[in-house]
């Protein structure tokens, strides 16, 4: 029986021999750290990205939409200190608010998608036979076509807007998500704790719901982690080509298409979003990666 007593001032609970403490979350995170180092560096740059977008009307020192005809291809300086563009609006004030499109935008159909994939596969996998068919016949028809064309043609269809933007980029994602949870599903369905519960006439709603789902969950949390730096690209891609965010929306592929044709006299313009763009792609991969493995039972060991 466990035993409290207090120990140097605080409450602690007296363990039985050979029995471990709970790791608290901070202990989580320093070993998290250790272990994965670059996974942590992607960590720290998501979250810094995070704080930009939420405190951009406070970090940006200028309007990102307000043009200054003094300052059209202005060098970078102490008023400016990425420089303008070509219509001498502040380029670092604009990849700050284009931080939160990227967000907005990833984030929203990541969770839309990969969730939608997740029921798809689930139920796929669980019923199998004709159910699992018909499914998987349509995840592949809608595979068939590379996830830019498919945007670009859900795009063309509905028009330039951050909601048509969201539900393009969502029905891209939801095959590979529904491909992947559909594999897992299909080898939990025959665990043990699976078939007690259809034994003791545990609905097919339930067995899904409580004990097959809860499972899915890291594999959950990996795809929508990898798929995020996958939708800013295509996010930045739709806005590049002039079929993504409207014009006058800060965002990052926006600035690009601006910057093409300054790239030899005004290098600035085009460098800091291409930048932006890579290096927080590369961090929520490098996260996604060492979430799979962290979360993954078969890689946890390795490396």
């Amino acid at each position: 029986m466990a035993v409290y007593r207090l120990d140097q001032g605080e409450d602690a609970l007296s363990l039985p021999s050979g029995v471990r403490p709970k790791p608290t979350v901070w202990q989580n995170l320093v070993k998290f750290a250790k272990d994965k180092p670059l996974g942590a560096v992607g960590g720290a740059i998501a979250i810094l990205l995070i704080i930009v977008a939420i405190f951009a009307p406070l970090i940006a020192p200028h309007n990102p939409r307000i043009t200054n005809h003094e300052a059209v291809l202005a060098e970078p300086s102490s008023e400016m200190f990425l420089g303008g563009d070509q219509l001498g609006r502040d380029v670092f004030s604009r990849l700050v608010y284009g931080a939160q499109i990227s967000l907005l935008v990833g984030i929203v159909s990541v969770l839309f998608g990969v969730t939608i994939g997740l029921a798809v596969g689930l139920v796929s996998g669980y019923f199998g036979g004709i159910v699992d068919l018909g499914a998987q016949r349509v995840m592949d028809a809608v595979m068939a076509f590379p996830a830019l064309i498919l945007a670009l043609s859900i795009m063309a269809v509905m028009g330039a807007s951050i909601i048509n933007v969201i539900i393009a980029l969502s029905v891209v994602f939801v095959p590979g998500a529904a491909r992947t949870i559909r594999s897992q599903a299909l080898s939990i369905k025959e665990m043990d704790y699976v078939l007690a519960a259809r034994a003791i006439g545990a609905s097919d709603a339930r067995i899904m719901i409580r004990h097959m789902a809860p499972n899915l969950v890291a594999t959950y949390i990996v795809l929508a982690t990898i798929s995020l730096g996958w939708a800013i690209v295509v996010e930045a891609s739709l806005s590049f080509l002039g079929v993504g965010v409207p014009p006058s929306v800060p965002t990052w592929g926006g600035m690009l298409t601006g910057a093409t044709k300054y790239v030899e006299t005004a290098w600035w313009v085009a460098v800091f979003p291409g930048l932006a763009i890579a290096v927080v792609v590369f961090a929520w991969n490098l996260l996604g990666d060492a979430l799979r493995d962290v979360l993954d039972p078969k890689l946890r060991g390795a490396s």
